[in-house]
């Protein structure tokens, strides 16, 4: 398989694998253009389909973690068709290539067992790649990580991260623009919950600054109850009526 870095010439010509056609693609694509500039790099499969990785120097990641002199991976995703190929070692390796070539500690990414694992990476296949549980949030989110440098200090959640919490009454929803799917599901969940009643609070984060402060391990998609961190998982409409028991305060 040959595999594509998307850079700003290529950019807008280009598919990004999670969304390759509408307004979820242009909003994702200018998310990215701005954290290009940043040190993200955005490497895909040439084959159109859901196989690419995304990563970017840890100073300048969107979630609250401690780990200087690290790579932070944003999403590593092979799906469909694209699954059982070994892609998933190509990416990975690419990437290990890149932050020895940067003199970096290491590389680091999120992950979950079970059904909390939606949206996020495979720990048994992490842990096969030499991964390590670096730190682990309350809401049983982890943080992995694969040291490339003898003084290699494990990265930590910050404070926020460790222990989520939220406003305490209703729904919370953290997100950012880095998954394109929020720019469509959250308004339809909005429009949702102002239909039957439901109160939902969302914080659309739009700055680095803002995302290492947010309660949250996850900050793509940090969807709250009554102050409890409940998911990651990006919700349908339908869904997060399910999630709220189709109770409202006018059904």
């Amino acid at each position: 398989m040959n595999y594509i870095r998307i850079t700003r010439d290529n950019i807008d010509r280009e598919h990004i694998c999670c969304a390759m056609s509408g307004k979820q693609s242009l909003r994702k694509k200018e998310w990215l253009k701005q954290r290009l500039e940043e040190g993200l790099v955005f490497c895909r499969s040439e084959e159109r389909g859901k196989c690419f990785i995304e990563y970017l120097p840890t100073e300048n990641a969107w979630v609250p973690i401690r780990a200087e002199g690290y790579l932070y991976i944003n999403c590593l995703w092979i799906a469909g068709a694209m699954k059982g190929h070994g892609y998933a070692n190509d990416l990975l390796a690419e990437c290990s290539r890149d932050a020895e070539a940067q003199g970096r500690k290491g590389i680091c990414i999120l992950s979950a067992q079970g059904r909390k694992r939606e949206f996020l990476a495979d720990p048994k296949f992490l842990a096969h790649k030499g991964f390590q549980t670096a730190d682990v949030s309350d809401c049983g989110i982890s943080l992995l990580y694969l040291p490339l440098a003898p003084d290699a200090r494990p990265p930590e959640f910050r404070d926020c991260a460790k222990h989520p919490e939220a406003a305490p009454d209703g729904f919370v929803l953290y997100y950012t623009d880095q998954c394109p799917y929020t720019s469509y599901w959250v308004p339809r969940v909005q429009e949702t919950a102002r239909e039957h009643g439901i109160p939902l609070r969302v914080i659309h984060i739009t700055s680095r600054e803002e995302a290492q402060r947010v309660p949250a391990p996850v900050t793509t998609y940090a969807l709250f109850r009554d102050g409890r961190f409940l998911t990651q998982g990006i919700q349908s409409d339908k869904k997060f009526l399910a999630l709220a028991g189709g109770k409202a305060d006018n059904v």
